[in-house]
């Protein structure tokens, strides 16, 4: 679906279980018309799409139920611009470790994720991360129940490390991804839709515009 140069390209958020509104408020004010998707007929209309932090085998078992699962894995193949954000990271992912072993990958990252990888919701935390790409300075993270990226295929772009802040420099914890791009798809293992820093998602409606 093609947007013409200067215009709110039309990028969906999967509505089916998630931070859904975050996304949708920040992608309007970075320029992009937002759209709720649920059915495959509102995929079909979007030119990109994000993919909400939530709980992934959750949102992997109603893509299977509204029958998303299947065209959404054809568009990402295809070149719709994507963007995940925790469990959106790891639905995007090829690979996932320590998921559910009926739990279904969109492939769109050649990345290896681990689910969790931070600890459980007590371990939630905040961290200033320097981030490629974005003007302005180091961006803000809030990373709950966190992923991060065990491994990056050759094509990926590494966006963001971050170190825990419990472990020494050469701990087990330390300069772990949270940030990837690959082609027109990008990822966080953290939730830039709960902070007022728009630049991701700017980013993102500016790799939809050029798709």
């Amino acid at each position: 679906m093609a947007t013409a140069t200067g215009a709110r390209p039309a990028v969906g958020v999967l509505a089916l279980q998630g931070a859904v509104r975050e996304h949708v408020a920040m992608l309007e004010s970075a320029g992009a018309r937002a759209v709720p998707v649920r059915r495959p007929s509102e995929l079909s209309q979007v030119d990109g799409l994000v993919l909400p932090g939530g709980e992934s085998t959750t949102m992997s078992r109603l893509l299977e139920t509204f029958e998303l699962l299947e065209p959404l894995r054809e568009r990402i193949a295809g070149g719709l611009p994507a963007f995940g954000s925790c469990a959106g990271m790891i639905l995007l992912a090829r690979q996932v470790l320590d998921g559910r072993p009926d739990q279904q990958q969109l492939g769109g990252l050649d990345v290896v994720v681990r689910r969790n990888a931070f600890g459980r919701q007590v371990d939630s935390f905040e961290a200033d991360l320097p981030f490629a790409g974005l003007p302005g300075g180091p961006l803000h993270a809030v990373f709950i129940r966190a992923p991060w990226v065990e491994k990056a295929g050759a094509g990926v772009e590494v966006l963001a490390t971050v170190p825990d802040p419990e472990d020494p420099p050469d701990g087990p914890r330390a300069d772990r991804i949270v940030a990837v791009r690959q082609g027109a798809v990008v990822a966080t293992a953290f939730h830039p839709e709960i902070t007022r820093d728009e630049r991701v998602h700017r980013l993102f409606v500016e790799l939809v515009r050029k798709a």
